[in-house]
């Protein structure tokens, strides 16, 4: 798929020539440097909204930087990494990619930088980047938050979570789960396949009736959440529902009590920060972040703080 960009959108609205477009385009604050192609390819499964933000975020970069962004995604790695290979042949400007899955993706990524394109990462793979000559990566460290989640979970006063995964041999999820058992011990791994919402509600509700001492659901994506909430009623449970990553029904969920608290990582800042570090690099030779990883995360939303967020999550940035 294709974002719109500033250029195409402008000179499409507009019966003069490129001189005009030029001059609309500065005029809305849209970089007037010659129009480059970043490929953004990501390993999104389909419904998830965790992605749509990361999308507008990487959009909005496109539209000031003057870029033409063909977004991609493919959750399945060696699809992922055959997109990679298609934009290596296309000889695109740039490329932004999500390293969830490292070693389908490491061949195509490195032969990618060998051929003089450079590649930016984000949201997965921050234990891999740097080995396959990625410029930078913008993201959390998912053992970091996922210890936080662990700590925030027993002042809390949790007794046991159950962690659901939703997509198995995600590096970043597992790391999520990982972490946040390694400052709370009684954390217990579930995998369910995302792309089927009715099975992830029938298999969370089925572990809540089987082990009622799990009282809290810690999920790992704002829509399995939501669904975690269905799965609690249907199995008559107390537990309550945290998670992380949020949209816009999250937030109005953590607002009525629904959900308790979410990690947030800042989708929109990651697919932003992609493409604007990679139009920096080429317009300019910056890099980000100094050899090390830029973090956009973990921060909480809670009852505390998610009116300062609210607004923001009603325009789908957040």
């Amino acid at each position: 798929m294709t974002g719109t960009v500033a250029a195409l959108t402008l000179a499409a609205c507009s019966s003069g020539g490129g001189r005009q477009t030029t001059q609309e385009s500065a005029a809305a604050g849209t970089a007037t440097t010659p129009t480059m192609t970043i490929a953004f390819i990501t390993h999104a499964a389909p419904g998830d909204t965790f992605w749509d933000l990361v999308r507008k975020g990487a959009e909005a970069a496109a539209l000031k930087d003057n870029v033409d962004l063909q977004y991609q995604a493919d959750p399945d790695g060696a699809n992922q990494a055959n997109l990679v290979q298609s934009a290596i042949d296309k000889k695109v400007d740039g490329i932004a990619v999500t390293l969830a899955k490292p070693d389908a993706m490491r061949a195509n990524v490195t032969k990618a930088g060998q051929s003089g394109i450079p590649v930016v990462a984000l949201n997965g793979g921050i234990d891999a980047w740097k080995s396959m000559g990625v410029l930078g990566y913008f993201g959390q460290d998912e053992k970091i938050a996922g210890a936080a989640a662990g700590e925030r979970l027993t002042a809390d006063g949790a007794k046991k979570a159950l962690c659901v995964i939703q997509e198995q041999g995600h590096v970043g999820l597992e790391a999520r789960c990982d972490g946040a058992k390694s400052t709370f011990a009684e954390t217990e791994k579930i995998y369910v396949t995302g792309t089927d919402m009715p099975s992830v509600q029938a298999a969370i509700t089925a572990k809540l009736q089987q082990d009622p001492a799990i009282d809290r659901v810690l999920t790992l994506g704002a829509p399995f959440a939501l669904t975690a909430v269905k799965s609690v009623k249907d199995a008559s449970s107390a537990a309550k529902v945290v998670t992380f990553d949020t949209n816009k029904e999250l937030v109005t969920a953590i607002k009525n009590g629904e959900i308790e608290w979410a990690v947030d990582q800042q989708p929109y800042l990651q697919g932003y920060l992609a493409v604007d570090s990679l139009w920096l690099y080429k317009v300019n030779g910056n890099t980000i972040g100094g050899g090390q990883a830029t973090l956009t995360g973990p921060a909480f939303i809670d009852k505390s703080n998610v009116a300062a967020v609210e607004k923001f999550a009603g325009n789908g940035t957040r």
